[in-house]
Order: C-alpha cells, then sequence, then structure tokens
C-alpha cells in the first residue's frame, strides 16, 4: 500500500536495544546505542539527520532533553521536539515527525528513547515529578496501580468482564514473547497462572501488569526524497492522531479512554477501517488497557472486549487480529514510554521482519496505540496507522 507524494512521511530505520537491564550504561549512552542502530537500519548517517525528537522522560539528561541529547549526539538539526504525554509520547511523535516534513522543516527526523526504570527506581524513587491535580489526588491512594484496577473493576461493573478474560491478554503476549530472545519473561502461561498470581490490586493480579525495564529504542521518519535515495523497504505513515481525556468536571467513564477520539480520527486521515488492519501494537501497561482500547479503536462494541479477546485472538501468526508480537510490555520491554516499542514492532511486521513463528502472514496494514497518563483520571491516546510500501 502506497500514497506517495512529496508530503508523504515513512519510516525507514527502527532499532530496540536488546538490554532489559543496564546499570553500567548511563541514559545518555543508551539514546546514542539506539540512534546508532535505527539510523544503520535506514543506511543514513547522524549528517543526514535534519530532525531530532525526544520525550521529557530523560532526568538524567537534565532540562531541556532535546537540546541535551542534540549536543551528545552531535546532531545539527532544524527541527526538534519534545513532546511528553507519557506512554503515548513516542507513538505522537510519529504523527509530529510526519508533519514536519510535510512542512518542509526537515527531510530526516530521527526520535530516540531511553530509559532505566529498572535500575532507577530501586536507588531514585523521587525522580518522577507529579503533575499539579496528583497532589489533591495521592492522598487517598489514587497511584497507578489503583486507578487501573478502578477502571478494570468499572469494566467488570457494567459489561461482566471477567479475570479470566483480561488474562488472555497475558497469555497472548507470553506466547509471543516465547520467540524473543531479549523478553524478560518468555515462559508463556495460562489463563489459570495468570488469575492464581498475587493480587496487586484488586482486581487485577500480578500478570496483569507490564514489566519494569531499563532499555532503548529509535526510529528514522524521512520524507519521500529521501526514502527514494536509500536502499532499504521503508513503511509510509497513512494516518495519525491524539486525543486527551480527563475528569471532565467529573463526567469522566472510566471505562472509556482517549483511543475513542483519537483512532477514528487517525483511521480516516489513513482512509482504512479497523477491518482494515492486520497487525496491531497496543500499549500494555495492564491487561485492562488493552481490552478497553481495542474497543474503543472500533475493534469490538464497548462492553464485548472480554468475548472479542477470548480463544486466541490476539495471538500471531493466525488469530483475527495478532497483537504485541514482541511480547509487548507484559513480557518483553517497558522501559518509560512503552510507545516506542509499540512503534517498533509494527514497522518489523509490515516489513516481515519479526521473529518468524510471529509474523502475520502479508501484513500490509498495521495500527500502533500509546497510552500515556492514567485511564482514572487524566491521559492521552495517539494512533498512528501504518503501510507497507509496495518496492
Amino acid at each position: 500500500m502506497s500514497t506517495s507524494s512529496d508530503t508523504t512521511a515513512y519510516i525507514a530505520g527502527a532499532f530496540e536495544h536488546p538490554t532489559r537491564e543496564a546499570p553500567e550504561k548511563s541514559i545518555a549512552q543508551l539514546h546514542a546505542e539506539a540512534a546508532a542502530g535505527a539510523l544503520d537500519d535506514a543506511g543514513l548517517a547522524a549528517d543526514d539527520v535534519d530532525g531530532y525528537l525526544t520525550a521529557g522522560e530523560n532526568y538524567q539528561v537534565g532540562r531541556y532533553p532535546p537540546l541535551a541529547m542534540a549536543d551528545y549526539l552531535g546532531l545539527d538539526v532544524s527541527y526538534f521536539d519534545s513532546t511528553d504525554d507519557g506512554g503515548s509520547a513516542y507513538v505522537n511523535h510519529v504523527g509530529e515527525a510526519a508533519s514536519a516534513i510535510a512542512d518542509g522543516k526537515c527531510d530526516v527526523a530521527l526520535v530516540t528513547l531511553a530509559g532505566r526504570m529498572r535500575t532507577d527506581e530501586r536507588t531514585h524513587p523521587e525522580h518522577e515529578e507529579t503533575i499539579m491535580q496528583e497532589n489533591f489526588e495521592s492522598i487517598y491512594g489514587a497511584e497507578t496501580l489503583p486507578q487501573y484496577a478502578l477502571a478494570a473493576r468499572r469494566h467488570m461493573h457494567e459489561y461482566g468482564t471477567t479475570s479470566e478474560q483480561l488474562a488472555e491478554i497475558r497469555v497472548a503476549a507470553s506466547q509471543h514473547a516465547q520467540h524473543n530472545e531479549h523478553a524478560m519473561y518468555q515462559e508463556p502461561v495460562t489463563v489459570e497462572e495468570v488469575v492464581d498470581s498475587r493480587m496487586v490490586s484488586d482486581p487485577l493480579h500480578l500478570l496483569d501488569c507490564c514489566v519494569i525495564s531499563d532499555g532503548a529504542g529509535a526510529f528514522v521518519v524521512v520524507s519521500d526524497a529521501v526514502r527514494r535515495e536509500i536502499d532499504r523497504e521503508c513503511v509510509e505513515i497513512l494516518g495519525h492522531a491524539a486525543a486527551v481525556d480527563h475528569h471532565d468536571a467529573g463526567r469522566i467513564d472510566i471505562t472509556e479512554t482517549a483511543a475513542r477520539k483519537s483512532g477514528p480520527r487517525a483511521f480516516s486521515r489513513a482512509g482504512v477501517a479497523p477491518d482494515d488492519i492486520d497487525y496491531v501494537s497496543i500499549y500494555d501497561s495492564f491487561t485492562i488497557t488493552v481490552l478497553q482500547t481495542l474497543e474503543d479503536l472500533g475493534f469490538c462494541e464497548k462492553g464485548q472486549g472480554g468475548e472479542f479477546v477470548e480463544g486466541g485472538t490476539l495471538q500471531a501468526p493466525h488469530g483475527e487480529l495478532p497483537f504485541n508480537t514482541d511480547g509487548g510490555g507484559l513480557c518483553s520491554n517497558h522501559p518509560d514510554r512503552g510507545g516506542m516499542t509499540k512503534v517498533i514492532e509494527a514497522v518489523r511486521q509490515l516489513r516481515g521482519e519479526a521473529n518468524e513463528p510471529v509474523q502475520v502472514p502479508d501484513a500490509t496494514v498495521a495500527l500502533a496505540h500509546g497510552t500515556g497518563g492514567y485511564l482514572g483520571t487524566r491521559h492521552a491516546g495517539s494512533t498512528a496507522v501504518l503501510g507497507r510500501v509496495d518496492r
């Protein structure tokens, strides 16, 4: 699929750092190694980069992350951005890089992430800054786990969703992770094992939760002119959209996510529908995040997510809607802002470069979606639709 034009943008290179625990590496070093990997994958060099994007989570780098990292990487750029909306940030960067290219601000945009959540949460738990509203919420226990547990419990109350249905999502991720040599948890699990795992915030069990890892990743977005010059299979950015959901003066419905707004917009811009999607990368901070996102993106009706994920729907290569074939954040890797790995695996699938046992046959259109913030309060959703380019 391709609708090539002078304003079309493409992902030409992608790289996921193999480490999951890196106490000996700095955040900046992880950024640099991921950048080098993505540029090498694209057949480009640092001197070709005229745009740079990274999120604001890089506390070790200090203030102004894009400035600090552009210096560290030796980049001379005419466009830069540091949008940070949590787990949706790097899916947002797909759209922002594409827009910058369409506006003529750059031709080669490098996007990098690095995080040391596993190493630094043990030694620097205070690094994570709060937003102003959390000062009034955290005193009542409104932390990450309880927020998602509330969303899960409400979904169960409204629609009859069960813990066993949520467990199907972890099962699918684990079936994929066994083929990923870098995944933190490679052992397949059963529904029973998920439900029997330790309860951490009712109704969420330990295996309903994502891993905490160090890691890094990067991708390179290029203009059509650059795409034609390099000898690399590229992935077209067909459409992108973002949205914010929040308390809305008390009218919040915690069974819904911002995907209900970002998804339709992205599909419209891409000129496709949910039925056209061959593979999805869905941000999986918790199993409930995936289930609600699938509903809100339109892959099933609201409230039917539990039934939808049963029976191997999400399992590659032949499920109805294969998802997170690297094992995702639930099993493989979650270095802070999880949207990066969602983009990378979608690119792999469209290039036919995913791990062979989970490669979706003839994947033509893929979707990557990130969720940032908390489903129970305020959060962002970012949806990118990507297409295979027939060379």
